[in-house]
C-alpha cells in the first residue's frame, strides 16, 4: 500500500517541508510508502483529499505574524468532509533569491502573499521603491528569476538549494520568531487530541448571538486560544467564526459544549482534535 500526500507545490515549498515531516511519521508508523503529491493552490490540495483521490493534505491553516490563512478556513467549511488529524508548527525562515549582484538591482519582488506579508517591514527598509508581485507559492515565485538581475523572489533556503539559485539576503523575515502551524488533514473519522478545532454560523445577526456560543465554553473552564470571523459570503455582516480550545471531544465538557451548540448556532462543523507537533526544520 502506498499513502498519497497532497501539498501546495512545486517542490522547495514550506508545505511541502510540512508534508515531509508527516510523511516520514506515517512511514515509520504503517512500515507503508508515501508519495508526495504537489497541488497548484491550497484548494486544490483540500479538495484532493476530499475526493479520495489521496490520503491526506497538508495545508497552512495560521501564521505567527500574519494570522490565519483565509484560503485554508474558506474552503474547509466550503468541504464540509475534511478531518485534522495532525498540527505541524514549522519555523519559517525566508531569504531573498535573485541573480543581483546587489539589492540596487532588484526592481521586482515576487513570492506567495503570505510570505510577503511576512517580511514587509523588511521590503519597505531595504527595497521600498520595488514592485511587490504575488504567486500562488514561494517556489512558483522562482520561475520568474531566470537571468534577469531586476527581478528577486522570496522563499526558502532549501528552495535555493534545489533549484541551484543565489541568495541574495538571508534571514528577512520581520521576526525571528516566525512560525506556520499546518494541518494535516483527510476523510478519516473524528481523532481524539490536546487541541480541537470546529467552525458555526449564527441564525441570525443580532445583538448577543455570539455570546451564548461563547459562554458554553467559559462556563465549563474550556480555554478558547483562537477565534476568527469569516464572511459567509451569503450577505454583507453575516459570517462564520472558527474555534480552536484546548480540549478533546473525548472529554464529556466537550460532549456537552457540543450538544448545545447545536441549539443555539444555524450550522455546526467539527474538525476534529489532534495533537500538535513542532517540525525540525533542519530535518526537511
Amino acid at each position: 500500500m502506498t499513502f498519497l500526500l497532497a501539498h501546495l507545490g512545486p517542490t522547495g515549498t514550506y508545505a511541502e517541508s510540512a508534508a515531509i515531516a508527516w510523511a516520514t511519521h506515517l512511514k515509520h508508523q504503517t512500515q507503508e510508502e508515501v508519495c508526495l503529491l504537489p497541488c497548484a493552490s491550497i484548494a486544490q490540495t483540500l479538495r484532493m483529499a476530499a475526493e479520495q483521490q489521496v490520503d491526506f493534505a497538508v495545508v497552512p491553516v495560521e501564521n505567527s505574524i500574519e494570522g490565519s490563512v483565509t484560503v485554508t478556513l474558506d474552503t474547509l467549511w466550503q468541504l464540509d468532509s475534511l478531518r485534522v488529524q495532525q498540527a505541524l508548527v514549522l519555523p519559517i525562515s525566508h531569504a531573498l533569491l535573485s541573480c543581483a549582484p546587489t539589492l540596487q538591482y532588484v526592481q521586482t519582488v515576487y513570492s506567495h502573499p503570505q510570505a510577503l506579508a511576512q517580511c514587509q517591514g523588511w521590503l519597505e527598509k531595504n527595497l521600498p521603491t520595488v514592485q511587490l508581485v504575488p504567486a500562488n507559492s514561494t517556489t512558483e515565485a522562482l520561475q520568474f528569476l531566470s537571468t534577469d538581475e531586476t527581478v528577486a523572489a522570496i522563499a526558502s533556503q532549501r528552495a535555493a538549494e534545489l533549484y541551484n539559485l543565489p541568495v541574495l539576503v538571508h534571514p528577512i523575515n520581520d521576526h525571528p520568531d516566525n512560525c506556520t502551524r499546518f494541518w494535516v488533514l483527510s476523510l478519516k473519522p473524528l481523532s481524539v487530541g490536546s487541541h480541537t478545532s470546529l467552525a458555526f454560523s449564527l441564525p441570525a445577526n443580532v445583538p448577543g448571538a455570539l455570546v451564548k456560543p461563547l459562554q458554553l465554553f467559559a462556563k465549563r473552564g474550556i480555554n478558547l486560544s483562537r477565534i476568527e470571523s469569516r464572511p459567509t459570503k451569503r450577505s454583507l455582516g453575516e459570517y462564520v467564526f472558527f474555534i480552536d480550545f484546548e480540549s478533546s471531544i473525548a472529554m464529556d465538557s466537550v460532549r456537552s459544549v457540543l450538544e448545545e451548540l447545536q441549539n443555539c448556532t444555524e450550522t455546526l462543523k467539527v474538525f476534529g482534535s489532534y495533537n500538535i507537533s513542532f517540525v525540525d526544520s533542519t530535518k526537511t
